[in-house]
């Protein structure tokens, strides 16, 4: 491909068995997925019954493991929000799924508003959270400077138009409001290990791959700035096990164990997890 840094070409092994090219900004630190599909085709990519935040299901060793993830990241998810406002506050969260972090923090006191464009997982939300869960319009209806948080949980990365949506966030965000990203993290080793295989990747529903220097830079134009980072521990595993599958065709969860383990030890000298967390604010002027 004359002219593109290519990075990787990687298949989508979850819904359509096509190949899309991971092509490096060397600027931004950023990859980009490429040929991006349009937004009118992009939907086609997530109708499946087994893309996995669109459900709550433990119909196998997959999904039970993912649930049992989830439970976990749940917990800390919450004791997060609940660090960076005492009296409890707003919260928005953007991708929300299948609302189960909004039921919680509903239940622990926060007032809760949810966006999820998938229609399926919409519902099975409103069932959880008195019908605080909208579609993706309805962000940009969202009076200005109304919440305390707004949290994407592995959801930045699927955004097609970044900069207009963190534009979005920094306006919805109270003067003191935190803005929280999670993200995976395309330097981290159980992605140096899997390569094209790294399940994270998840193209092309994933249109962006980070880096910390590419979100740093990415926030400078809305003079925010990242206060601390976190890591998702339990990613690797996860992740590693589905990377596995797509590599040899079968579940090694003793290998991905291994992986995983390896990518977490690893990644206490360099800060390089499977996924961060990032917790911005505005930068003080």
């Amino acid at each position: 491909m004359k002219g593109k840094n290519v990075f990787l070409t990687v298949k989508d092994h979850s819904v359509s068995g096509e190949e899309f090219q991971l092509v490096f900004n060397e600027e931004g630190d950023l990859l980009k997925t490429t040929p991006r599909p349009s937004l009118e085709k992009l939907p086609e990519y997530y109708k499946s019954e087994h893309y996995i935040s669109h459900t709550d299901g433990k119909r196998n060793l997959v999904e039970i493991i993912y649930q049992i993830v989830k439970s976990f990241a749940l917990k800390r998810k919450l004791k997060l929000i609940n660090s960076l406002k005492q009296n409890r506050g707003s919260l928005l969260d953007v991708g929300c799924g299948t609302g189960d972090f909004l039921k919680i923090a509903q239940q622990d006191g926060w007032q809760v508003t949810g966006i999820e464009p998938n229609d399926k997982a919409r519902l099975i939300a409103n069932t959880k959270t008195k019908s605080n869960v909208f579609d993706s319009e309805e962000l940009f209806n969202l009076n200005p400077s109304s919440f305390d948080v707004i949290s994407l949980w592995h959801v930045f990365e699927h955004l097609p138009k970044l900069e207009e949506h963190l534009s979005r966030f920094n306006k919805l965000l109270k003067p003191n409001g935190t803005l929280i990203i999670a993200v995976p993290n395309y330097k981290s080793y159980d992605a140096r290990h899997y390569k094209n295989f790294w399940a994270a990747y998840d193209v092309p529903r994933h249109l962006w791959h980070f880096s910390k220097r590419a979100i740093a830079r990415m926030l400078k134009t809305e003079n925010m700035e990242v206060t601390r980072i976190d890591p998702m521990i339990f990613d690797s595993y996860y992740v590693s096990l589905l990377s596995e599958k797509f590599k040899s065709g079968t579940m090694n969860p003793i290998k991905a164990f291994w992986v995983g383990w390896r990518s977490n030890t690893k990644a206490k000298r360099t800060g390089e997890y499977s996924s961060l967390i990032y917790i911005m604010k505005r930068t003080k002027t």
